[in-house]
Parts: structure tokens; C-alpha cells; sequence
């Protein structure tokens, strides 16, 4: 009687070799994965244990004191208060310039756009983040930190009630604060913003754009209710790209924001140091252990700050990134 035929793989060199394929591109999947975390551990670990001793031996509160004291081993009085105030508020500024101009780009240029011109343009966009650190912060000493000073008058003379606005540390005079450096960082972190959002809302369904045209959707609806909602996630995994680049930003910062003796209060006209440039500017002092320590302490606590910005960008993006 015939037989029906058997959907078994037969027994050969096909099923063995296309196993075999499968597992080591697993195995190197998984190996490749595995190395970035064991990576990112072991600088951690290694950054905490360099840190510690300088800690211990820390005669002031690390996390609420404001000045930075290091210069001997038996006297180290040091905190990131100032250090994280100065940061933080420099990239927030940073990043609310730079998102609505990047996301505004990248509409343009994949919804309004004729090909001829978003092709040219793009490419100038992007050629923003190959300009080095040290020109941007050039740029920013001596064009615009002169010409933005009468605005910065202005805001703090009217909006002076709002603790924004408010007097800072350093004088408004030249420049030189929190709210310069947020505009040059703004410049820097724009082309990174703008390169993820018009990749992302590049990718719209186009069956979605057509049905929101089939019914009768005007150009700016079609946006708000399709583009807009499918690149969210996007848009928002650029913006902590853009984040984490104004966060870790150290010569442009260097030479933008003046120093000051006292501590910043959150105003956009303060001056001082972010952690990045506080670091690079006391390389000097790295000759001694503790001292050194404390400086890498300061440096773990900015990377784990990164560690943070990440975590809530995966929240407010819903745990995915479309596209």
C-alpha cells in the first residue's frame, strides 16, 4: 500500500548544520548583549570603589553640601548639591529650546518639504553634530553670550518674581550663566533630536495618512492625529538621546558659564560648574587618591544620573520605541 510521505526532516546535513547556525547566531546575540551589561556594570563597579574611601573620609553631607573642597587628603569637605543644581538646570533649558525647533524640523521636512529641499537641508542639520565641543563653546563666549545679555536684562528686570528669572551668583553683564550655556547646548543636542523625530515620523503607516485624507483631514490634522501619535516614543527616545549629550557636555560648558563663589540658587543666571566641567577643570588635582576619589564620586553620581533619565524615558514612552 503506499505510504504517506513523512514531514520529518530527513536525516542528513541539512537539519544538523541549519541547528547548528541557529544556535551560535544566538550564542553571538546573546554574547554581544551580555557584554554591554557586563560593561556598563563594571564601570560602575569600578567608579564605586574609587570612590568610597574619598567618601568615608568626607567631613561634609555628599549629597546637601555645596562646596567642593578637595585640595588636601586630612580636609576633604566636598558635596554635588551645587554641582547637580547647575546640570540639571543648564540641560532641562537645553532640552525645552532644542525639542519643539528639532521636532518642528523634522515635520517640515517629512510632511511640508519638497524632496529637492529636505534632502539638502537634512544634511545641514546633521552636519551640526560634527562640529567639535570646543567651537560651539567658542561661539557661545563670544557671540552669544554678548548678544543675548540685554535679553537676559530684560527677562530679569520684568519676570525678575519668578525664581527663574531671579538674580543669580555671577553678573548678567557678558553672559557667561545657566541660560547661555542652555542655548548653546540647545544647538548642539538639536541635530541628534531632529535626526531621530524625522526617521521615526518617515516611518508613518502610509495606509494611516491616507484614511485620515480619505476623511476629509487637513494637512495639520493628519499630523496631529497620525504622525504625531505613531513617532511619541521617538520623538521622546531622541529628546534623552539629546538629554544625555547636554547632561555629559563638558569644554563647551568649560568656557561658556563663568564660576562664582557662591552656590546657585535655580536661577538661569547663575554661573558654576556641571559635574562634567567641574571634573575636567580640576584634572590637575588628581594626583592624590583621596582627592581623586572625590571627583570620581561626583562622576558616578552623573552616571547614574543618565541611568534615571533613561528609566523615565522608557515610562513616558510606554515602554517602546515605534518605528
Amino acid at each position: 500500500m503506499p505510504t504517506e510521505p513523512s514531514t520529518k526532516p530527513a536525516a542528513g546535513r541539512g537539519a544538523p548544520t541549519k541547528f547548528g547556525a541557529e544556535f551560535a547566531f544566538r550564542s553571538a546575540a546573546t554574547a554581544a548583549g551580555g557584554i554591554i551589561v557586563a560593561a556598563i556594570a563594571l564601570i560602575a563597579l569600578f567608579l564605586l570603589i574609587r570612590a568610597w574611601p574619598s567618601i568615608l573620609a568626607n567631613k561634609a553631607n555628599f549629597f546637601t553640601t555645596t562646596d567642593f573642597n578637595v585640595k588636601t587628603d586630612d580636609n576633604l569637605h566636598f558635596g554635588i548639591k551645587d554641582l547637580l543644581t547647575v546640570t540639571v538646570l543648564s540641560s532641562l533649558f537645553a532640552l525645552a529650546i532644542a525639542v519643539p525647533i528639532g521636532v518642528g524640523i523634522a515635520l517640515f521636512l517629512t510632511q511640508y518639504s519638497p524632496k529637492s529641499l529636505a534632502r539638502p537641508f537634512s544634511a545641514i542639520v546633521d552636519l551640526l553634530a560634527a562640529v567639535p565641543s570646543i567651537v560651539f563653546g567658542l561661539w557661545g563666549f563670544l557671540i552669544v553670550a554678548p548678544k543675548l545679555s540685554p535679553f537676559e536684562a530684560f527677562l530679569n528686570k520684568h519676570l525678575s518674581w519668578l525664581f527663574l528669572f531671579s538674580d543669580g551668583n555671577v553678573s548678567i553683564s557678558g553672559g557667561g550663566n545657566i541660560f547661555t550655556a542652555g542655548v548653546v547646548l540647545a544647538v548642539m543636542i538639536l541635530p541628534i533630536i531632529t535626526s531621530v523625530s524625522r526617521e521615526v515620523f518617515g516611518l508613518t503607516p502610509r495606509s494611516q495618512i491616507e484614511a485620515a485624507q480619505a476623511l476629509g483631514a487637513t494637512k495639520w490634522e493628519v499630523v496631529r492625529l497620525t504622525v504625531l501619535p505613531f513617532g511619541r516614543s521617538g520623538v521622546i527616545a531622541g529628546s534623552m538621546l539629546g538629554l544625555g549629550r547636554a547632561l555629559g557636555e563638558t569644554i563647551a560648558v568649560l568656557i561658556v558659564l563663568r564660576t562664582s563663589p557662591k552656590p546657585a540658587n535655580w536661577s538661569l543666571f547663575d554661573g558654576g560648574y556641571t559635574f562634567a566641567s567641574r571634573i575636567a577643570a580640576s584634572a590637575s588635582e588628581f594626583s592624590s587618591k583621596l582627592p581623586t576619589g572625590a571627583y570620581v564620586a561626583a562622576g558616578f553620581v552623573l552616571f547614574a544620573l543618565t541611568f534615571v533619565v533613561n528609566a523615565l524615558a522608557r515610562l513616558a514612552a510606554g515602554g517602546k520605541v515605534n518605528g
